[in-house]
């Protein structure tokens, strides 16, 4: 009598339960390392938005104007001497890039989570002209409560 070859059903059971345990323990880290990858691009375009505003200071005399108009910026503003999305290479755009406040002396600078994208959960990511950097971790919409005047996760 000749035997048949193949896989038995608890063999297939098996494996695909093990398949499983593996995806459940891989997935949910992969993606917080695309999360953290996607922050870091925003972070880098923070820095290099900054460098613009710096750029314009130094031409203007005044941070006044970086987003085409002639007064201060007092809501969020898109920029006119910088791209508005982040990352700035791609086409897979999470961030847009925003002045919140912008005097003849100073600047907040925010990459605020695309609505209904990837990182809409994250948090916005600020930077100011002081150097001050802030991350709201807790969703309340500032970046620079209370313990979160930092980009690291663990600050």
């Amino acid at each position: 009598m000749k035997r048949e070859q193949g896989f038995s059903l608890v063999e297939m059971v098996i494996v695909v339960a093990i398949v499983a345990i593996l995806a459940g323990i891989a997935l949910p880290s992969y993606f917080s390392h695309v999360s953290k990858g996607y922050r870091s691009d925003a972070m880098g375009a923070l820095t290099a938005f900054a460098q613009a505003m710096e750029r314009h200071f130094t031409i203007n005399g005044t941070y006044i104007g970086a987003d085409g108009g002639t007064v201060a910026i007092t809501s969020e503003t898109a920029p006119t001497i910088f791209p508005t999305e982040a990352p700035i290479d791609g086409s897979n755009k999470v961030y847009d890039l925003l002045i919140t406040e912008a005097s003849a002396t100073s600047y907040t600078l925010i990459a605020k989570p695309k609505a209904g994208g990837r990182m809409k959960d994250d948090g916005i990511i600020g930077l100011k002209s002081t150097g001050v950097r802030g991350w709201d971790k807790d969703g309340d919409t500032d970046p620079f409560g209370t313990g979160e005047t930092c980009w690291d996760s663990d600050c």
